[in-house]
């Protein structure tokens, strides 16, 4: 079976594992990212470094995009010298970036009313550890055939591929998995300060819970980092949390559906965000409760 041509735009954090792995797949890919020298590691593994979207539109089959955000999303698409300009039928897109489903739908309509070609969003969960393990969760919308022709595709980075529903869908799931791992990562912070706060050997926390009801992947990424004040290297960052939340609010208003635990949380990472944590880690949540400690009640 000839395997499709992939072109990979995005090449950052969740962008060039992912690349990895459908390179060692035995996918041909082309690479284009706006910033070169984030594609050097994936061209050493074999991905070929196209000079503009054109070009790498002009070579592949399947184009993927790990983008920032929507705004991202809508200029690679629509902008000058973009993937709708040069796009050609029997191509399909599929967009892993976390977008504003509102959007994405418009997106879809716009693109296939330009050059017919489907687009498929599969925003994924499970961070850089997932990208790098092919584990992630893709949570897919879409034509139904488009999403059964893509899996091949899909396979090498996930170890959930699931169909949600037509076009935005997908998005929509991903709103709705951010809002449990905003809010966790806020109740996270509270918790392991008030640990220390109490006299507690806040490093043991993450042991003492792991296994029961409170354990999460948040819990297991954050509440380490957390307990030890780790917050160089960030694998993920308070502004794409704040993004993501500030969807969901958005979502929340168009479906009328209350999301008050949610809505806080956007309001209390907008803060964070403010104070100049928007580029670190959300575990530097803690920082913002340790300001605040337990009165006596004496």
């Amino acid at each position: 079976m000839t395997l499709p041509r992939l072109g990979f735009i995005g090449i950052g954090l969740m962008g060039e594992p992912m690349t990895h792995r459908l390179l060692e797949a035995g996918f041909s890919v082309t690479v284009f990212n706006r910033s070169p020298d984030k594609t050097h590691g994936v061209a050493a593994a074999g991905a070929r470094v196209a000079t503009s979207i054109v070009e790498l539109v002009g070579e592949v089959d399947v184009i993927l995009l790990c983008l920032a955000n929507t705004a991202a999303v809508e200029e690679v698409v629509f902008g000058n010298e973009s993937v709708a300009a040069h796009a050609r039928s029997g191509q399909r897109l599929v967009d892993f970036s976390s977008s504003d489903p509102a959007a994405t739908r418009d997106f879809a309509s716009r693109l296939h009313a330009e050059c017919g070609i489907p687009w498929i969003d599969a925003p994924v969960s499970g961070g850089v550890a997932g990208a790098e393990s092919g584990s992630l969760a893709i949570m897919c919308g879409g034509d139904a055939g488009d999403i059964e022709a893509l899996r091949s595709l899909l396979a090498p980075l996930a170890s959930r591929i699931t169909h949600m529903g037509p076009v935005g869908s997908g998005q929509v799931t991903k709103v709705c998995n951010q809002m449990i791992v905003g809010c966790n990562a806020l109740v996270i912070a509270e918790m392991m300060a008030l640990a220390e706060a109490s006299g507690v050997d806040a490093t043991r926390i993450p042991e003492a819970l792991a296994g029961g009801f409170a354990d999460s992947k948040p819990f297991q990424l954050l509440a380490p980092r957390m307990a030890a004040d780790d917050f160089e290297n960030p694998a993920w960052h308070v502004r794409t949390l704040l993004k993501d939340l500030d969807m969901a609010v958005a979502q929340s208003q168009r479906s009328a559906s209350a999301i008050p635990m949610s809505g806080l949380a956007a309001q209390l990472f907008r803060q964070h965000a403010s104070l100049g944590n928007a580029e670190r880690d959300p575990a530097t949540l803690i920082e913002r409760y340790r300001h605040l400690p337990l009165k006596s009640c004496e």
